[in-house]
């Protein structure tokens, strides 16, 4: 089969992923299910290779000989973009296809609320991080704030992302955005955002904070009067929080408690859930915003007690994910297994009740 016809299917069924692997039909993940294209049709490991080939260059393809794994971007005009992430299973060559919609939602299209959105639009620097585990919509949330500076916020900035790989293309309406590649514009993250500090950045997006080296040059760029906004696969923002703290040595975590409670300025974590009133999904959000209260927490080390500090904070327009997941339910748009599954309060748990 032409490799277009898959991916014109995947748009069709509003795929969110496809998955070429061999032993395995051509697989869709369409709101939060696995749909194969033609169960009959089981793929050998000839025909991965000769798929997933099609998505790669000459020099793409060796250097995937010789690593084993690629991540790569690839565009098909007036159609979408896909982030394709090579990898190699049992001998044989397989691939999970990320759908980008070439055209970028609006942030209400994905729910998120005026009130968060202004917090981090009117934020002057600091660090704002969107967390959640893989496929919960990090990317589409931060493409949403970038296209509302870009398109109707009418200030204009420097906005440099670095990205592995670049997903959301942006083009230059009341903002200058230049999206460099992992791999193609720049040898790593940290390199990348070493160098940004020197190209005039108003906003920095980091497309994944990995390590601690990155974290550290993010906490420097956000201190030196930059927005830095970047990911986490994290679940809440007490843990994020924690996450970033432990990644460093016990005779810094001090340190960098203070220069958190200066920097950070947002953190917003979700999970996608399956829709049970109409088809799709939709997406569940803990928000935190960081006032007096929450920095004296985090300079204190005293991260146990954010939640409680969300939670008193409800009227400024935080929230913890348990309260949103709890309140999706209750309205009939998601179900109890998938609630139930991803609430973190034992308590709130205990008193959930299947409708």
């Amino acid at each position: 089969m032409d490799v277009m016809e898959i991916l014109r299917e995947s748009v069709d069924r509003q795929a969110s992923d496809v998955i070429i692997s061999a032993g395995a039909p051509i697989t869709y993940h369409v709101h939060g299910s696995l749909e194969p294209l033609d169960p009959e049709w089981v793929l050998s490991g000839t025909e991965t290779q000769d798929l997933v080939y099609q998505f790669l260059t000459m020099d793409q393809r060796r250097i995937f000989e010789n690593e084993r794994e690629l991540d790569v971007g690839y565009h098909v005009p007036d159609l979408a973009r896909y982030r394709v992430s090579v990898y190699q299973q049992k001998g044989t060559v397989a691939a999970v296809l990320r759908l980008v919609p070439l055209e970028i939602p609006h942030y209400t299209a994905i729910g998120l609320s005026d009130r968060t959105l202004m917090e981090m639009v009117n934020k002057p620097n600091g660090l704002i991080l969107i967390t959640g585990p893989t496929g919960a919509g990090k990317s589409t949330t931060i493409a949403s704030y970038i296209e509302y500076l870009n398109a109707e916020h009418g200030i204009p900035k420097h906005i440099i992302s670095i990205e592995d790989p670049i997903e959301f293309l942006f083009r230059n309406k009341t903002c200058l955005i230049d999206q460099r590649e992992i791999g193609f514009d720049t040898k790593g993250y940290v390199r990348g955002l070493k160098a940004a500090l020197r190209q005039m950045p108003h906003i920095i997006f980091v497309g994944e904070m990995r390590d601690r080296e990155t974290m550290e040059v993010a906490l420097t760029a956000a201190e030196t009067g930059n927005i830095v906004i970047s990911t986490l696969s994290t679940q809440s923002a007490s843990k994020t929080i924690n996450r970033i703290i432990d990644v460093f040595p016990l005779e810094h975590q001090a340190e960098i408690r203070t220069r958190l409670s200066l920097t950070l300025k947002v953190v917003v974590s979700q999970t996608l859930l399956r829709r049970i009133d109409a088809a799709g999904r939709i997406c569940a959000r803990e928000v935190m915003f960081v006032n007096s209260p929450i920095s004296n927490l985090i300079r204190e080390g005293k991260i146990h007690q954010i939640n409680n500090a969300i939670a008193t904070h409800y009227r400024d327009g935080m929230k913890l994910l348990d309260d949103d997941l709890l309140a999706l339910y209750q309205q009939g748009v998601v179900d109890y297994v998938d609630v139930i599954t991803r609430i973190q309060d034992a308590e709130k748990m205990k008193g959930l009740k299947r409708a």
